[in-house]
């Protein structure tokens, strides 16, 4: 089996697939300022009678558009039930994840564990630095990993609705475009998944899991849904470097029969 170019590939994108979007719920507890990031001021705009926002961004957000480009390659050579298989996958791994650090957190530390990143090897004064800084590794462990369960069911239904989206409106504008314009299906789609996963996270997250007024929520969502749109456009090149590597592999036959199989499934 694994010398079938095909079904090698599929190994391939699934796996960068499924770890991208695991690492982008586990490392997204971050919120970084893009602006401090890029050594720029902050914009500080307003929306929706909301002061003062900027580029005050998910880590997650990092990935997560990697994850659009790798259902859109998925879905042009395997179709549907390709994306579908592994979305499915993906959120069944993310949740097994979210319940092996539930209960990493929930063990009891070794005695010397919450004090074992200060090394004896420092000086008094880089200790007492650290100290401050982290003083209870075993604290900071369950600050990191313990995110809500509404944080949790908002990321996770938004991942679905928007692979779901993505896929049908992907489909879609190739049966009437044809295997020409990938930009338009792979980058078309995607901005539209995209931006309903936007608000759909903060909506569950945040609107009913914290009491969110609903500007805020449509506030941040936009703020969001911008970055996510400049990186879908920004990344389309690369779709197409990504496309004529897989042509090559694959060759030209195998490629054309594949796309034709996945738009019937």
């Amino acid at each position: 089996m694994l010398t079938n170019k095909a079904t090698r590939l599929f190994i391939v994108l699934g796996g960068f697939f499924v770890a991208n979007a695991i690492l982008a719920e586990l490392i997204g507890v971050k919120i970084f300022s893009l602006e401090h990031s890029l050594d720029v001021a902050p914009l500080n705009f307003s929306l929706f009678g909301i002061n003062d926002l900027s580029f005050n961004l998910t880590t997650g957000v990092l990935l997560w558009p990697f994850v659009f480009i790798l259902t859109d390659l998925i879905n042009e050579y395997y179709g549907k039930r390709g994306v579908r298989l592994l979305s499915y996958l993906t959120a069944g791994l993310i949740v097994y994840a979210f319940a092996m650090v539930f209960v990493g957190i929930h063990l009891a530390p070794a005695d010397f564990w919450p004090q074992s990143h200060i090394s004896p090897d420092l000086t008094p004064d880089e200790q007492a630095l650290l100290r401050s800084q982290v003083g209870d590794y075993d604290a900071a462990f369950r600050l990191v990993f313990g995110q809500g369960l509404w944080i949790i069911l908002g990321s996770l239904v938004a991942f679905l609705v928007g692979q779901i989206i993505d896929i049908t409106i992907f489909q879609r504008i190739k049966q009437i475009t044809g295997e020409g314009m990938i930009w338009l299906r792979a980058t078309g789609s995607t901005l539209i998944s995209q931006f309903i996963d936007s608000f759909v996270v903060l909506f569950i997250a945040f609107y009913i899991g914290a009491d969110w007024s609903l500007q805020l929520v449509l506030a941040i969502g936009v703020v969001n849904y911008i970055y996510k749109f400049l990186m879908a456009v920004l990344l389309t090149p690369l779709l197409y470097v990504v496309h004529y590597v897989i042509e090559r592999y694959l060759g030209s036959d195998t490629a054309t029969e594949m796309k034709q199989a996945a738009l019937q499934n």
